[in-house]
C-alpha cells in the first residue's frame, strides 16, 4: 500500500456504464405497438433505440445521467458528499447532455469518448405505473484504462466499482488499473457485486479481485450467496468479512447486515410504502459511501444508506429530486 493524500478532494472516484435515461409516460396501445411485454427489461440494437426515442418523443417527461453507477454517484452528491464519475460516451448530444446532468447534481464528469453512440436507457411507464426498460449500450462497455484519471483517483477517499464492469476485457483491465493505483495511492476500494447472474458469470476473477484488492464489499444476498456459498446472510457476511475489511449484505424488507472486524451491526429498514424497488440497491450504496467517507460509524453509516434506498423505494423511478438534509442529520 502506498501513502494516501493528507487532505482528499473528493470523497468517492466512481466506474460503472453510463446510460442516459429517457422517462416517457406512454399509453397501453403504444406498448402494445411496440411489441414489449409490460414490465420487461429489453437489450436493443441501435436501430430499434432510434425507432424507439422518435415513436415516444412527444410522451418523454425526463431525461438525466443514469447506470448504477451514476445513480450511486448522484445519490452521495445528494447526501453532501463530492465525487467523480468515470464511464465511456459517444460523440452525440446524448454525452454532452449526460456531462450536464452529473454536473447539475455536483458530481464531476470524466468520461471517455469515442465515435458513435452513447448508451441509453430508454424506461417506457404505463398509467399503472409498470415500466419496461429497453436499454441500447452503446459505448457504455468501452470504458479502458486511459479514462481514468489517475490524478482524480489520488485525491480520492474511495474508488467504487461496480461487479457491471467485469463483462469486457477492456473493464476489467481499467477496474484493475484503478484498484492497483488506488491500492498503491492508499485510497480505499469499495466494490458492489452489482446482480447475482453477473457473480456467476466472473466468481473466480471477482474472488480474486476482492481478496487481492477490495475493503468494502457489498451487495444483496443472492448476490453475496452466490459468490460465498453459503445459506444464510449470517454466514455470507462473515465469509465476505474475511476478504475485506467492511462487509455489507442488504435483505431488502429484512433491513442489512454489516461487519468490520469483530464488529456487527443489523441495520433495520426504513419503513415506507413502496412503489417502485429500481434504483433502491444504488441509493444504498450511496448512503453506504457517503458514511464511511465521513467517517460515521456502522450504525449510522446504515441508517442512511437504510434511508437513502426507502425513499427511492417510495416513488416511481430509480433517482430521487433531493433528499431532507435535516433527516439524514438526525440519522
Amino acid at each position: 500500500m502506498g501513502y494516501p493524500c493528507l487532505v482528499a478532494q473528493y470523497d468517492v472516484f466512481g466506474m460503472c456504464n453510463p446510460l442516459y435515461d429517457i422517462l416517457a409516460e406512454v399509453p397501453e396501445t403504444l406498448l402494445d405497438e411496440l411489441g414489449f411485454a409490460k414490465g420487461g427489461m429489453f437489450l436493443i440494437a441501435q436501430d430499434q433505440q432510434r425507432q424507439l426515442v422518435d415513436r415516444t418523443y412527444e410522451y418523454i417527461v425526463k431525461a438525466e445521467a443514469g447506470g448504477s453507477g451514476a445513480n450511486t454517484m448522484i445519490g452521495l452528491g445528494m447526501l453532501g458528499g463530492k465525487g467523480v464519475y468515470t464511464g465511456h460516451v459517444g460523440t452525440d448530444e446524448h454525452a454532452e447532455l449526460y456531462r450536464q446532468s452529473l454536473n447539475d447534481q455536483g458530481i464531476k464528469p470524466n468520461l471517455g469518448v469515442s465515435d458513435g453512440t452513447t448508451g441509453i436507457c430508454l424506461v417506457l411507464v404505463t398509467p399503472d405505473t409498470q415500466r419496461t426498460m429497453c436499454t441500447f449500450l452503446g459505448l457504455s462497455r468501452e470504458l479502458d484504462r486511459n479514462d481514468v484519471n489517475v490524478d482524480d483517483l489520488r485525491a480520492s477517499k474511495y474508488l467504487y466499482a461496480t461487479a457491471y464492469l467485469w463483462d469486457t476485457d477492456n473493464q476489467k483491465d481499467a477496474v484493475l488499473h484503478a484498484m492497483k493505483e488506488a491500492n498503491q495511492a492508499g485510497v480505499k476500494v469499495a466494490l458492489s457485486l452489482s446482480d447475482p447472474f453477473c457473480v456467476n458469470r466472473h466468481k473466480d476473477d471477482l474472488l480474486t479481485l476482492v481478496r487481492d484488492h477490495v475493503d468494502l464489499l457489498f451487495g444483496n444476498f443472492q448476490e453475496a450467496q452466490a459468490l460465498t456459498d453459503t445459506d444464510s446472510p449470517e454466514d455470507a457476511l462473515r465469509k465476505l468479512s474475511e476478504w475485506s475489511e467492511i462487509a455489507v449484505v442488504t435483505l431488502d424488507d429484512k433491513g442489512s447486515l454489516i461487519q468490520r472486524g469483530e464488529e456487527r451491526v443489523q441495520v433495520p429498514v426504513h419503513r415506507v410504502t413502496a412503489v417502485d424497488t429500481t434504483g433502491a440497491g444504488d441509493m444504498y450504496a450511496a448512503g453506504l459511501l457517503y458514511g464511511v467517507t465521513q467517517g460515521l460509524s456502522l450504525e449510522k453509516t446504515g441508517r442512511i444508506a437504510s434511508y437513502a434506498a426507502a425513499m427511492v423505494v417510495s416513488k416511481l423511478g430509480p433517482r430521487l429530486e433531493s433528499i431532507d438534509a435535516s433527516v439524514v442529520a438526525s440519522l
